[in-house]
């Protein structure tokens, strides 16, 4: 039996998550896709805490998409908490975000981003990008864990 898949997906803007949410079914097949709205909750959902709390808490993610603007915890102080956990920090995280911000793209890289998209304005090719990248981080990339 294999391993069910799934992806975390850290968005606070409904409109991004549901086209978020689109590309990647387009693109892959037999995927959980789990959405929360802020870093906070991002956290509880990892570490299996509050409305999460009957999640098992060895169960991870094999894919975080993570925007970097976020209400309560913001994307890079996310990013910096789960790449410094050792349970954590092995979990492919790609930044999904609007801001093409040089220090923004270097930060998220020094704390351990994998990738780093900027949200394509074009609808098409938001979808192109987005289930493409999905599509390798899921399906392409062989994970250590």
């Amino acid at each position: 039996m294999t391993e069910a898949l799934e992806i975390l997906l850290v968005e606070d803007s409904p409109f991004d998550a549901e086209l978020t949410i689109r590309a990647l079914s387009q693109k892959i097949n037999n995927v959980g896709l789990n959405h929360v709205r802020d870093g906070e909750e991002a956290i509880e959902f990892l570490e299996a805490k509050g409305k999460y709390k009957d999640r098992e808490l060895d169960n991870l993610p094999n894919l975080i998409l993570l925007d970097i603007k976020l209400p309560k915890v913001n994307g890079m102080e996310f990013l910096r908490q789960i790449k410094s956990d050792k349970r954590t920090r092995l979990v492919p995280t790609i930044i999904l975000t609007s801001s093409n911000e040089v220090s923004d793209i270097r930060t998220c890289y020094d704390l351990g981003a994998n990738a780093y998209i900027v949200k394509p304005l074009d609808f098409d090719q938001y979808n192109e990008f987005i289930g493409l990248a999905g599509l390798f981080w899921i399906q392409v990339n062989q994970p250590f864990k």
